[in-house]
């Protein structure tokens, strides 16, 4: 008995044809577009999540705050 792991050659291609059949040659590329966005925002959401944990974050915090005039 073989351990559950990545799909191979001809699971990947059974995979995509189940996929076409349920959404369509034309929503492909919106769903596919979705997906990025997705992946997208939980990387960015992940990268905050570890500045914070870090502590590194002052760059943000910085950023939010307004400059103050320096005396002159």
């Amino acid at each position: 008995m073989a351990a559950f792991g990545m799909p191979g050659g001809w699971e990947i291609w059974a995979i995509l044809a189940v996929v076409l059949l349920l959404f369509g040659p034309t929503q492909l590329p919106k769903l596919a577009k979705m997906f990025g966005k997705s992946a997208k925002a939980l990387k960015e959401g992940m990268d905050e999540g570890m500045n914070e944990l870090d502590g590194s974050g002052t760059a943000s915090k910085q950023a939010e705050k307004p400059e103050t005039p320096a005396d002159e």
